[in-house]
């Protein structure tokens, strides 16, 4: 049970308001954000609010999708992983009716979002979060925006940008918004997207990682027919103890080991132990069709090295070395890497490569630390930066012990580690000249990749 919903932008302004029981103060939403805006920690300088807390007597739980701060109040006693699923459903019940979810999208539409809200809470009560089910229950039409204003905010939007693969509207398309001209172009969209977390240690080895992982579907087909999606032959559930460190390509025909899986309410699976083929009527909207874990080892997209050398009168040099170990034909984008620093360090000069385009290096004084901004790495190659540290007094201790480890984030399009493949998508045709369009896609992003000195 919930007393207040809102929704707020990354500046604080309320956007979107719901009071469903009155028990909480109307000036929740401005205490909620200089709560989260000046959290602050002992020993701890940059420390973020965590999704749940509780300030006089109400329990505020919040979730940050797209640039926007999805809120929810309540003075009773609930389970935090129920109201953050709660959060996460809201979100993409009201991306799936707007099609883009951004704050330019929710002004224009403000109308249908409070229609959504009020339909899918009912004085505190969740009633549902079915896009499908809602559909009998919402009458007013969304007012497009253009996905072009839109600001790259997830996955997704890598495959709006100009890629050769699908059209750019896509992705940002209304469940129930006619195409011009009054027909619905048929269309169906699956995307692997793998969350990857490694740990490095100071020598270059690999102490831990893992993939969680999930196949997202999003249908535009009338009629709602049946789909069978077919994986990996050799897709194994459950751990054999056996490695597959083969550095095998995105592509290559190995053993895929998930450690475990679980599969959306609408998956049937009377094949899958057979031929790894899984059959769904799928439901408007996007979901998760099969959500995926896996521990055992496998190759890292990037190798990273970092070192810090004490020179004299209180200088030090820094060298953090990348290495994109995925084929050629695939760049990755967006990609930082952050290093922090001994706190008495006062000055950073900065050595990039000859030639690189694209690279920008700063020294962040507020946190002591190097970022390194790189706009893309084409697979294969090897990128270097050098750093020349100024101190303002003398190291008593161990300087390795006071800096790092290094941090990397990162976002690979048509590349997933774990080898999960889509071997064919098949729909069930209700005529001859029936051939929807389908597009799979792969990305793989940096969940926590770290490197120690």
């Amino acid at each position: 049970m919930i007393s207040q919903f809102f929704i707020l932008s990354q500046r604080g302004d309320n956007i979107v308001f719901r009071d469903y029981r009155g028990e909480v103060q109307k000036g929740s939403t401005e205490i909620f954000f200089r709560k989260v805006k000046f959290w602050k920690e002992e020993e701890q300088e940059e420390a973020q609010a965590p999704p749940v807390f509780h300030v006089d007597g109400v329990n505020y739980f919040h979730v940050k999708i797209a640039g926007l701060l999805f809120v929810a109040t309540t003075r009773v006693n609930v389970s935090p992983s129920l109201v953050l699923e709660l959060l996460q459903r809201i979100a993409r019940v009201i991306k799936d009716y707007l099609g883009v979810l951004s704050e330019d999208s929710l002004r224009k539409n403000f109308v249908l979002v409070y229609e959504l809200l009020d339909e899918v809470v009912d004085f505190g009560y969740v009633q549902t979060t079915s896009t499908e089910v809602l559909k009998s229950y919402i009458f007013n039409e969304p007012i497009t925006v253009d996905a072009a204003r839109i600001p790259p905010l997830g996955p997704a939007s890598i495959f709006m940008q100009g890629s050769q693969r699908m059209p750019g509207t896509a992705v940002t398309k209304s469940v129930i918004a006619n195409e011009p001209g009054g027909k619905k172009r048929e269309e169906i969209f699956v995307d692997i997207i793998e969350k990857i977390s490694v740990t490095f240690s100071s020598s270059g080895y690999i102490l831990t990682s893992e993939i969680d992982g999930t196949i997202q579907m999003k249908s535009y087909l009338t009629g709602n027919p049946e789909i069978r999606v077919a994986l990996n032959d050799e897709l194994n559930i459950g751990r054999g103890g056996q490695s597959i460190y083969d550095y095998r390509s995105s592509t290559g025909s190995s053993a895929v080991i998930l450690d475990d899986c679980n599969f959306h309410e609408s998956v049937r699976l009377d094949s899958f132990d057979v031929d790894r083929t899984l059959s769904l009527v799928p439901p408007d909207g996007e979901f998760p069709v099969m959500n995926y874990r896996m521990t055992q080892e496998f190759k890292p997209p990037f190798r990273v090295n970092a070192l810090i050398e004490e020179a004299r009168n209180l200088k030090a040099e820094v060298t953090i070395k990348i290495r994109a170990e995925f084929p050629s034909n695939i760049t990755a984008n967006s990609i930082v890497v952050q290093m922090p620093l001994p706190k008495y360090t006062s000055r950073a000069t900065f050595e990039i490569e000859p030639g690189a385009a694209g690279q920008m290096a700063d020294f962040k004084e507020a946190n002591k630390k190097i970022e390194w901004n790189l706009k893309k790495i084409v697979g294969g190659s090897e990128h270097t930066l050098r750093a020349k540290l100024t101190f303002s007094q003398e190291s008593h201790g161990n300087i390795m012990k006071e800096s790092g480890p290094v941090n990397m984030t990162f976002i690979i399009p048509m590349y997933n580690a774990s080898g999960l493949q889509v071997k064919y998508l098949q729909i069930a045709k209700k005529s001859s000249t029936y051939n929807p369009y389908r597009w799979v896609r792969y990305v793989t992003q940096a969940n926590s990749y770290v490197a120690r000195l």
